[in-house]
């Protein structure tokens, strides 16, 4: 990785590493390597909104006019097939909800089964390895754009 992350606290550069491992091991395919990273993932607190906002970042990227319902079919059903060559437990509706999530559309409260905090962890690093496939850019651009745009934001609340 050439990307540094010393200048954030030490809660951030964990989750920036982590995620950078997580998806590096998602584009290689490497089984092993990936649950260790979504382990850790799962555990580092704050990830998903980290992840979430890297998600975002990327569909707006990819997709500058706005998405409709089948941009997120295609981009739900090019993720899973993707996945599924290497990983035989990737859930559709735990994608589903990644995505409803980023684009701030997910009411966890009307989903009769919400996927838990390692269900997510485990399916979010897939979603973003298959969009930035898509962009051609590295990770270590949209996860500073994330931290700057989270930093933002709870300077403002």
């Amino acid at each position: 990785m050439t990307t540094t992350w010393r200048q954030l606290p030490a809660p951030a550069r964990e989750i920036a590493v982590t995620a950078v491992d997580a998806v590096t091991a998602a584009q290689q395919r490497d089984g092993e390597a990936y649950d260790a990273a979504v382990t850790r993932l799962g555990a580092a607190e704050r990830s998903g909104l980290v992840l979430g906002a890297v998600v975002r970042l990327l569909l707006e990227e990819s997709h500058p006019d706005g998405l409709d319902g089948d941009d997120v079919r295609q981009v739900l059903e090019r993720c899973v097939r993707g996945a599924a060559q290497w990983r035989p437990d990737v859930d559709p509706h735990v994608l589903l909800v990644l995505l409803a999530g980023a684009l701030g559309v997910y009411d966890p409260d009307g989903d009769e089964s919400p996927p838990d905090s390692s269900a997510l962890a485990r399916h979010v690093p897939l979603l973003v390895a298959d969009l930035l496939a898509s962009t051609g850019r590295p990770l270590a651009g949209y996860l500073s754009a994330a931290f700057a745009e989270i930093e933002r934001a709870e300077r403002q609340d």
